[in-house]
């Protein structure tokens, strides 16, 4: 038995336990940035809940008491259903798929976003104060991982990290000592913002889920003891968001008009700081841009740098704070004009074309001009358009959905393509390729292509959150 077979197992058992109903299913989830791993547990009567295993049990204590402790307040947290006596298997709500990231890219067009998309963006700023200042009402901030609070031992780890792994990796100029002092500076100058409050750490819209219009909040087990101005920085300035300056500067003042319900704001001081957040928010990003592409050599992560340099520029042309920080300044200038990011303009990202036709129809063009790509035939698998029950849906409908995933030869072909696209997507990236189409075609272009169509994009989102990722119905683009 193989340590995930173990984990997936102890997962089963857990559920049978706290549902009374046996496991139909489990589905391994895409991996994240994260060691941990999840999977999509379905129940006898379609019902799923989510099973975590993750080996770090100071990380999964800080999950679990954060999540109680927010349950208790009311906020739009997963439910929290059992956890192992090892403290490293555990259950909780299902939570869909759809990230308030994903939700933006599908609804936006350039820098315009489409109003559910503003409305989501709206509720997360009102319901982030409740979070914060959940911090001074007997928080217990001493299971907080790694760090007790976003302390100066953070905040130098974070600058190191941007220094070690952009700075120097990009070839940026920059006098070291000199800038070490501008660090400390910055350093002094944050550390003096009120802190006692949540600080959720990672706030951003990949970990923001949307459901049923809401919006529900995950990965925030490295919250930990600090100052206001962090989260909202981390969400306005998400460099792949790349929300329009206009509304971030509305988020703000919405943020701040709900703040100032609960607490007394001084808003001048406030954005003072909140500069001061974002930039260091801003250089802890790019520190992880840098470690993974130029280090590590995956080089779809520098597809976020552009995003990343033209936050910075917009901040430093209007940033105010009451110190001077001339070596770090000077070598953020240098960066922004600095030719190691040309090459990973948002231009340059890879699309992926998924699709769904009729072989009645023929072939899919090919409008890139660039030819190749993957047409895969659905047509040895069972066949929805058989049923009459089916016959005004399509692969998007649940009832079809669960038709087909109740087959085994379902899962193993969508593991086959998984495993041939992923393989494709990677090399793509690697040699800074910008198209690929991938087809899939059935008898009448409506289920079994439609189903896999859905399921590849999304399967892609989630694996490669950088790529761009156009889902195309040929036959039915309507349902």
């Amino acid at each position: 038995m193989t340590y995930q077979d173990s984990e997936i197992l102890i997962l089963q058992q857990m559920t049978v336990s706290a549902t009374g109903q046996p496991v139909a299913d489990c589905q391994a989830l895409a991996a994240s940035g994260s060691h941990r791993r999840y999977y999509r547990l379905v129940m006898a009567d379609h019902s799923t809940l989510i099973g975590a295993f993750n080996d770090d049990v100071s990380e999964n204590i800080a999950f679990f008491t954060f999540t109680r402790f927010f349950e208790e307040k009311g906020l739009s947290v997963p439910h929290l259903i059992a956890v192992h006596d090892d403290k490293k298997h555990y259950l909780q709500s299902d939570l869909g798929n759809t990230t308030l990231y994903e939700f933006l890219c599908k609804n936006r067009v350039g820098a315009s976003l489409s109003q559910a998309v503003k409305d989501y963006y709206e509720q997360v700023v009102r319901a982030l104060p409740a979070f914060q200042l959940s911090g001074q009402d007997h928080f217990d901030f001493s299971v907080s991982y790694p760090r007790h609070s976003f302390d100066r031992q953070s905040m130098q780890w974070d600058l190191n990290y941007f220094k070690y792994y952009f700075l120097k990796l990009a070839n940026v100029p920059f006098n070291e000592q000199k800038l070490e002092d501008d660090y400390q500076a910055l350093m002094d100058y944050l550390l003096s913002a009120p802190s006692d409050y949540f600080l959720y750490r990672d706030f951003q819209s990949r970990n923001i889920m949307v459901k049923d219009d809401k919006v529900f909040f995950i990965d925030y087990q490295g919250g930990r003891k600090g100052a206001l101005q962090y989260d909202i920085a981390s969400l306005l300035y998400d460099a792949k968001a790349d929300l329009p300056e206009d509304f971030r500067t509305h988020l703000l003042n919405l943020y701040l008009d709900t703040l100032a319900q609960n607490i007394e704001v001084d808003r001048e001081a406030f954005v003072s700081y909140f500069h001061g957040f974002v930039l260091i928010r801003i250089l802890q990003a790019m520190g992880a841009y840098g470690y993974r592409g130029y280090f590590e050599r995956k080089t779809h992560f520098l597809q976020s740098v552009p995003y990343a340099v033209r936050n910075l520029e917009q901040l430093l042309d209007k940033m105010q704070l009451p110190i001077e920080l001339p070596e770090l300044t000077s070598a953020l200038r240098s960066l922004i004009a600095s030719d190691p990011v040309k090459p990973y303009q948002p231009s340059q990202t890879l699309t992926v074309v998924v699709q769904s036709f009729s072989f009645k129809k023929g072939l899919p063009n090919d409008p890139s001009g660039n030819g190749g790509g993957f047409v895969f035939d659905c047509r040895a698998l069972p066949n929805p358009g058989r049923e009459k029950e089916f016959a005004l849906n399509t692969g998007r409908d649940e009832c079809v959905i669960q038709y087909l995933e109740k087959y085994p030869e379902v899962a193993d072909f969508k593991n086959h393509v998984n495993g041939l696209v992923d393989a494709a997507v990677t090399n793509y990236l690697e040699r800074h390729f910008n198209h690929l189409m991938v087809s899939f075609g059935c008898t009448g272009g409506q289920h079994r292509s439609v189903y896999f169509a859905e399921q590849t994009a999304r399967h892609l989102r989630e694996r490669f959150p950088d790529i761009i990722v156009q889902l195309h119905h040929t036959v039915h683009p309507s349902k």
